[in-house]
C-alpha cells in the first residue's frame, strides 16, 4: 500500500512505514502538483516490492520517477550517518521533505528519538529565519543539512545566519556539487561542513567527504560510471521495470555519474550525459567548472555545450561574476582552463548572468542552461 502524505503528518506516517506500515509517498502541498505526482506514482496500484518510501526523483534532467526504498535501507543510511558524525543529535530541517535529503533528516531524528526543528520554507530560504530556528535546536550534538546555494547565502549574510551555522557540530552539504572554493570559504569561516554524495537511489548521502559510509561500496564500471552497493541501495523504480533493469544490476545501483576511487576516496567528475564532445575529444563540464570556480572574477559557474557545425559542440561558460560591474573576460577564463586542462577544454563562449538556473535542491538545471546559452551566447 502506498499512502500520499504532505505536511505535519509526514513524520508520524514515516515512523509507521519504518515499523512495517504502509509505504509513504511525500507529496507537495499544492493540489495540482499533488495530482500530477499521483498520476505518475499511482498510489491505487499495489507496490511491486516491499518499501517504506517512494521518493520522486528526476536528477538534473529527465522525467520524474519514484525510487522505492525499503525501511532497512533508510535506517542503514541514517544509522551509518549518525555513527560517522559522532552520534545521535538534534536536527534542524532546512530542506523540503519531498526530497530524500529532507526525508533523511526526519529518519535520523526518528532514530535519535529527538524531534527535528523545521524551518518554514513556504516563502523561500531566509538567513534570519535560519538563525532563529537554529537557536531552538536543543541537544548535546546539533546537526543540519543544506544545499550549496543555502550555504552561499549564509556565508554572504555574515551575521546571525553565519553565527548560527557555525554553532552546529556538523553541516551536511549535498544535493549538488560543492565547488572547492565554496568549501574552503566555509571551512575558513569556521563551519564544520561535511560534503556528501548520493541520491534518492542510495537513501541519500552515502559518501561523506569522499569516504563511503560503513557497508557501502563505490566502484566505477567499465564505462567509468560509479556504481553503489550495500544496504542503502533502493529496490527499483515505481512502475518502471525498464529503468530498474538498467539502473539496478546485481544489486548495485549504476549511477549516471562519472568518477574514480583512489586510495578509498571517491571523486566525481560529472554526469555521463553532460559530457561535451568537441573536435572528437570529450570534455567533462564538472572538471571545467572546478577550474573556473577558482578564478577570482567568478562567484558561480556552470559549463555546457552548444552545437557547432565544425567542432560538433563548443564549450560555453555561464558565469555569475564576483563583481557584476567588472565580469571576467573570456580570454582570462580560457587561459586558466588551458593551463590546467588543455586548450580543447577551454570555453569558447561566455554568458554572464545574475543567477544560474537551478532545480529545487540547488542542482544546475541543465536543460534550462542549454536554452539560456542558445539564446544569449555572444
Amino acid at each position: 500500500m502506498l499512502v500520499p502524505v504532505a505536511g505535519p503528518g509526514l513524520v508520524d506516517a514515516l515512523a509507521t512505514a519504518l515499523d512495517g506500515g504502509p509505504a509513504v509517498l511525500p507529496v507537495p502541498p499544492g493540489a495540482a502538483s499533488r495530482r500530477r505526482l499521483e498520476a505518475v506514482m499511482r498510489p491505487d496500484v499495489p507496490l511491486e516490492v516491499p518499501a517504506a518510501l517512494v521518493i520522486p526523483t528526476s536528477g538534473s534532467t529527465g522525467e520524474p520517477k519514484g525510487a522505492m526504498l525499503p525501511a532497512a535501507a533508510l535506517l542503514a543510511s541514517a544509522r551509518s550517518t549518525l555513527d560517522r558524525l559522532g552520534g545521535p543529535g538534534a536536527w534542524l530541517l532546512a530542506l523540503p521533505t519531498t526530497h530524500i535529503a529532507g526525508i533523511q533528516v526526519l529518519v535520523r531524528s526518528l532514530v535519535a528519538g529527538v524531534a527535528p526543528v523545521s524551518l518554514d520554507l513556504s516563502a523561500g530560504f531566509s538567513c534570519a529565519a535560519f538563525a532563529a530556528s537554529a537557536a531552538t535546536v536543543d541537544g548535546a550534538r546539533r546537526y543540519t543539512a543544506l544545499v550549496p546555494t543555502q550555504l552561499v547565502r549564509l556565508l554572504d549574510d555574515g551575521g546571525a545566519g553565519l553565527a548560527a551555522l557555525c554553532s552546529f557540530d556538523a553541516v551536511l552539504v549535498g544535493g549538488a556539487a560543492t565547488p572547492p572554493s565554496l568549501l574552503d570559504r566555509a571551512l575558513d569561516a569556521g563551519v564544520r561542513v561535511v560534503t556528501t554524495y548520493g541520491s534518492s537511489e542510495t537513501s541519500g548521502g552515502c559518501v561523506y567527504d569522499g569516504v563511503p559510509l560503513s557497508g557501502v561500496s563505490v566502484t566505477p564500471d567499465a564505462t567509468g560510471r560509479l556504481t553503489v552497493g550495500g544496504p542503502v541501495v533502493f529496490s527499483g523504480y515505481r512502475l518502471r521495470p525498464d529503468l530498474t533493469a538498467v539502473s539496478l544490476v546485481d544489486g548495485r545501483y549504476v549511477t549516471n555519474d562519472l568518477g574514480s576511487v583512489v586510495d578509498g576516496l571517491v571523486s566525481v567528475q560529472g554526469r555521463a550525459d553532460d559530457v561535451i564532445v568537441t573536435g572528437g575529444e570529450k570534455v567533462a563540464p564538472a572538471a571545467v567548472e572546478a577550474v573556473l570556480a577558482g578564478h577570482p572574477g567568478v562567484r558561480e559557474v556552470a559549463v555546457t555545450g552548444v552545437p557547432d557545425p565544425e567542432w560538433g559542440a563548443r564549450v560555453v561558460a555561464v558565469v555569475v561574476p564576483a563583481d557584476p560591474a567588472s565580469p571576467p573576460t573570456l580570454e582570462s577564463l580560457r587561459a586558466q582552463v588551458s593551463r590546467e586542462l588543455g586548450r580543447r577544454a577551454a570555453p569558447s563562449g561566455l554568458v554572464v548572468v545574475d543567477d544560474l538556473p537551478r532545480l529545487a535542491l540547488g542542482k544546475i538545471d541543465r536543460t534550462a542552461l542549454r536554452r539560456l546559452t542558445s539564446r544569449q551566447e555572444d
